[in-house]
């Protein structure tokens, strides 16, 4: 993943409306309205959101007949946790020796 879609897809993930519709489409396609329904936002606001989620990669727009939902990309989020896999082993690796040591140093 180069470091402009990197950036992008960070810059999407840091608003918590923004996570909140990723959430609602990992659970299946929605349209617009659909996506509105749980906020107190305007469909402009909401179009924006959208807007920056289509620009990271994270969602595109279908057509369904009369329809045009949005679904989620499951390449964007894969292409994130690959970026953050090398990182996470490596607390978990810390973890896991921090345990060992408070293990062995344990006093009976």
């Amino acid at each position: 993943m180069n470091e402009a879609r990197l950036n992008a897809a960070f810059a999407a993930l840091a608003d918590p409306t923004r996570r909140a519709i990723l959430a609602r489409l990992s659970r299946g396609d929605a349209t617009v309205a659909e996506l509105m329904a749980p906020f107190e936002l305007t469909q402009p606001t909401i179009s924006k959101h959208l807007k920056v989620l289509e620009s990271a990669g994270f969602i595109v727009q279908s057509r369904d007949a009369q329809r045009r939902p949005r679904k989620l990309v499951a390449k964007a989020i894969a292409d994130i946790d690959r970026w953050i896999t090398p990182f996470r082993r490596q607390w978990e690796g810390r973890f896991d020796n921090l345990d060992g040591f408070l293990e062995r140093t344990k006093r009976p």
